[in-house]
């Protein structure tokens, strides 16, 4: 079994990858599957922990983070959805709903 250092690094590079692509894209779409990313390198971490130190609280955490997931995932695409069907496009610097 791999050390608890290769899971960290691998979280790290997953929640990094997730970060840029939240902050260097301005496709909507793109952008929940950034946070889905960085969401997933937090499950990860919370895993390695838990199997590391033997204690299952990790693991439950894992499960609630997966549910808080699901529903930003659900929620997020139906706004995507809605805005597409009004606005034509997903990219967040066209999209002014918000604006008078």
């Amino acid at each position: 079994m791999p050390s608890l250092t290769w899971y960290l690094t691998l979280s790290a590079v997953l929640f990094t990858t997730g970060v840029v692509g939240v902050l260097t894209r301005r496709n909507a779409l793109i952008i929940f599957m950034s946070i889905e990313l960085m969401l997933n390198a937090v499950n990860l971490t919370f895993i390695a922990f838990s199997a590391f130190l033997g204690d299952g609280r990790g693991q439950i955490v894992v499960f609630f983070v997966m549910a808080v997931a699901a529903a930003e995932a659900a929620v997020g695409l139906a706004i995507v959805i809605a805005l597409f069907r009004n606005r034509r496009t997903v990219d967040i610097n066209d999209v002014n709903v918000l604006k008078w």
